[in-house]
């Protein structure tokens, strides 16, 4: 339990410094949006695949 809250609390930390240097985390380019009139509809696709990679990856370390 230990192990795991130390790396999603470096992982969060990490995440702070990416958006404190202006990395566009949430608007990649491959992100859907759609706008008409006054609605707008955003789904992150590329953002949740790169997400998704990220995590499969840490809970193949975890694993170990």
């Amino acid at each position: 339990m230990g192990k795991t809250l130390i790396i999603v609390g470096l992982l969060i930390a990490g995440i702070g410094l990416l958006i404190q240097f202006g990395v566009p985390i949430g608007r990649l380019p491959g992100d859907v949006v759609i706008r008409r009139g006054q609605s707008t509809f955003y789904f992150p696709i590329v953002t949740c695949i790169i997400l998704s990679v990220l995590l499969s990856l840490i809970g193949l370390v975890l694993r170990r």
